[in-house]
């Protein structure tokens, strides 16, 4: 496109876009089915606890005991309801990802401009874009003017990355990258303007394709839930050959064919521990709550015991690992070299014309993070000085542009006759327009190499002043005076070393992906204190490898760079094939997929996305690291103290059962029916059980290995013991 005016030519008109919306439909996710009510009571009632429970209310039923029918019957509704509020998890997701695709949106229809909402956008639509817009479907940009997009909605890193127009562009790159001619649904505009065509809506946008992936996983029930269930249907069978011959025996010696049923389904409900389920849910419950104090909340119960087993964390380094807030940390003059703590009030003298500068060179309301903290260190380090002017008057902006990375603004003094004009960008475009000799170059790489090791962006400023009342049209043409250079980063969070060195006392290995390029990745991988942060396995290296080969490579690599979300699914899946038990924390919508097939997945609360919230199996509410370490504590004392409980339980099945059946063997009046062993079992019992509940964990917990997830909560010896 030649020029923005051509747009208007290219619009489509409405009558194509009823068209497309009829042929393609809206540009949103598509719904999930929902499970009915009558689906969740049948799938909810094979359960063999309640099929027990509901023929016994149906035989109390026809023998005319209703209240003993009423109150067995109101334990399987009491379930249903529980399990109908869990089935929402899921749809909530879709839902939360539907509303963040669906952004408002400046359209070309009929040769005007119009205002639309984002699900009415259609493929072949040009729409504008401005700084805080959300870019309401993939598109190729057809004209670009200083256009920065923040993607870390789709790539989880806060850098936001340079757009360019491209004509003829026909190929779909991946998210992430400078100087690409396409934009992603969801994504935010930070700086400058531009203009793209619709290519893909929906959930055949980017974003859509986290959603189907998101759909398609299926969540997997915990070890202890599969145990569990297995040690119920055990019991369950051999329940059933015992019931059937009860009421072969009682009906053949006695004639009472009713009672015979009653007195069978008795035993086969002495011999079914259904104790086992409602103590299972007591326990995790009660450890909810527990963690909850910690500020961790759960959203799905099972996950506070499967954590303490947890084998594997992954973690994601942007808002998880570090704070996701570009900050200032290095500012560098003339050689000399200044960090920047968070209690500097006051800059020395030589620093105040680099950061003067570099404010100048930048909007004054700045969507860019490394703008603004460029503005807000200068806000609280300048404040006493002569060095901020918002008095100035602004008459013209050079943007930076594929050719020449730097931008610079040209500003009017109340008191001085000459223009004077602010740059920065990257240090090889400042050295250009600087016009820098071949021994000033080699002394600014060495500066530079000081920051970039230490895993800083750099940024360079200049300034100049111009005297002649026309402003050329090249940045070039400036008489630049190179000033200094900036290092800004990311900083990692409080705590989060201690808390991933307690994860390695307790035997939990700590993997961190990013989309980082490899040297920061390494950087903050030895900030953090993870095991062998130069072991690098990179996005484009893991595309490369087979299942197999992936599956080998993830049993040392600890740090994962240059991610893209179908990869951090990719490596959670090989993790899970190794028999790791694998547990992820995220925030953005990069992460759902995985955080939902990973075992536990741990979003944060308060820098989350509505999304990774409503896969995750735990929030942590306050975004701190150093919970989880507290949730796999608690997740270990549950589990002990349960293997107690369920001890126990087993312990009392043998009287229970012995007054089942005795009485029939020996022709004696029944003792127990199920309303009775129902009040026994699913009330008497769990209430006794809290007291294991309430134990203190062991002095040693957090200073063994997890789990084995081979290993059972009845084996021979808890049996014995029973």
């Amino acid at each position: 496109m030649s020029h923005p005016s051509d747009i208007y030519s290219l619009g489509l008109s409405e009558e194509k876009v009823k068209i497309l919306l009829k042929e393609e439909g809206y540009n949103e996710l598509p719904s999930s089915q929902k499970k009915g009510i009558l689906s969740i009571a049948f799938s909810v009632v094979q359960e063999p606890m309640f099929l027990l429970l509901l023929a016994c209310g149906l035989l109390y039923f026809f023998s005319g005991e209703t209240q003993e029918a009423v109150m067995l019957l109101g334990f399987v509704f009491v379930v249903m309801g529980i399990t109908l509020f869990q089935e929402s998890k899921t749809e909530k997701a879709l839902e939360a990802l539907r509303d963040m695709s669906s952004p408002r949106a400046l359209v070309v229809r009929d040769g005007e401009k119009k205002r639309i909402p984002g699900r009415e956008v259609v493929r072949g639509d040009i729409f504008l874009l401005s700084e805080g817009d959300r870019v309401p479907a993939d598109a190729f940009l057809l004209f670009a003017t200083n256009l920065l997009v923040d993607e870390s909605l789709l790539t989880g890193e806060s850098v936001p990355v340079r757009k360019i127009s491209h004509e003829n562009q026909t190929a779909v790159p991946k998210p992430g990258g400078d100087d690409l001619p396409f934009v992603y649904s969801g994504t935010l505009i930070v700086q400058g303007q531009g203009i793209a065509q619709a290519h893909a809506i929906g959930a055949n946008a980017e974003i859509g394709k986290i959603g189907k992936a998101l759909h398609s996983i299926e969540e997997e029930k915990t070890p202890l839930q599969k145990e569990t269930a297995k040690l119920v249907q055990l019991f369950a069978s051999l329940g059933i050959v015992l019931c059937v011959l009860v009421v072969i025996v009682f009906g053949c010696t006695r004639g009472n064919w009713l009672q015979g049923f009653l007195a069978g389904l008795s035993l086969a409900m002495a011999m079914l521990p259904e104790e086992f389920p409602v103590v299972l849910t007591i326990f995790l419950a009660l450890g909810a709550w527990r963690i909850s104090r910690h500020r961790v909340l759960t959203r799905r119960v099972p996950a506070v015991e499967t954590l303490g087993s947890a084998t594997v964390l992954c973690v994601d380094k942007t808002g998880t690992l570090t704070m996701n807030q570009m900050t200032v940390s290095n500012l560098c003059v003339q050689g000399n070299f200044m960090a920047i703590s968070p209690e500097l009030e006051e800059l020395p003298e030589e620093f105040h014309e680099l950061l003067e500068y570099s404010i100048l060179a930048s909007p004054q309301d700045p969507f860019d993070p490394m703008e603004k903290a460029m503005k807000i260190l200068g806000e609280r380090s300048l404040a006493k000085t002569e060095h901020l002017h918002k008095d100035w008057e602004l008459l013209r902006e050079y943007p930076l542009s594929r050719h020449l990375l730097a931008m610079s603004r040209v500003w009017r003094s109340q008191d001085k006759e000459n223009f004077i004009i602010a740059a920065k960008g990257a240090p090889e475009a400042i050295a250009d327009i600087c016009h820098f000799s071949q021994e000033q170059t080699q002394e600014m790489i060495q500066n530079i190499h000081v920051l970039s090791s230490q895993g800083k962006r750099v940024i360079a400023v200049a300034a100049a002043e111009f005297s002649h009342k026309e402003l050329p049209d090249n940045q070039h043409d400036f008489k630049f005076e190179f000033i200094g250079l900036l290092g800004l980063h990311d900083p990692v969070r409080p705590g989060v070393a201690k808390a991933i060195e307690e994860c390695y006392k307790a035997g939990v290995r700590t993997i961190m992906i990013t989309g980082d390029y490899p040297g920061t990745a390494a950087n903050i991988a030895s900030q953090i204190g993870l095991l062998y942060p130069d072991n690098i396995i990179t996005g484009a290296e893991m595309e490369k490898m087979s299942d197999i080969e992936l599956q080998d490579k993830v049993k040392k690599g600890n740090v994962f760079a240059r991610m893209v979300p179908e990869q951090k699914l990719k490596l959670v899946s090989a993790l899970k094939q190794n028999g790791e038990v694998v547990a992820m924390t995220g925030d953005g919508v990069n992460d759902a997929p995985a955080l939902k097939a990973a075992h536990i997945g741990i979003a944060m609360g308060g820098r989350g996305t509505d999304v990774a919230r409503e896969v995750s199996s735990l929030v942590l509410l306050d975004d701190d690291f150093t919970s989880i370490v507290k949730a796999v504590f608690m997740g270990r004392r549950i589990y002990d103290n349960l293997k107690k409980a369920m001890m126990y339980i087993a312990s009392v099945h043998i009287p229970i059962a012995g007054m089942s059946l005795i009485p029939v063997l020996m022709k004696w009046p029944i003792a127990l029916y199920p309303v009775h062993i129902v009040f026994l079992e699913l009330i008497i019992d769990p209430v006794c059980s809290i007291v294991f509940e309430a134990e203190k964990a062991e002095k040693d917990i957090m200073n063994h290995p997890p789990r084995n997830l081979s290993s059972s909560l009845f084996d021979a010896k808890a049996i014995l013991t029973s």
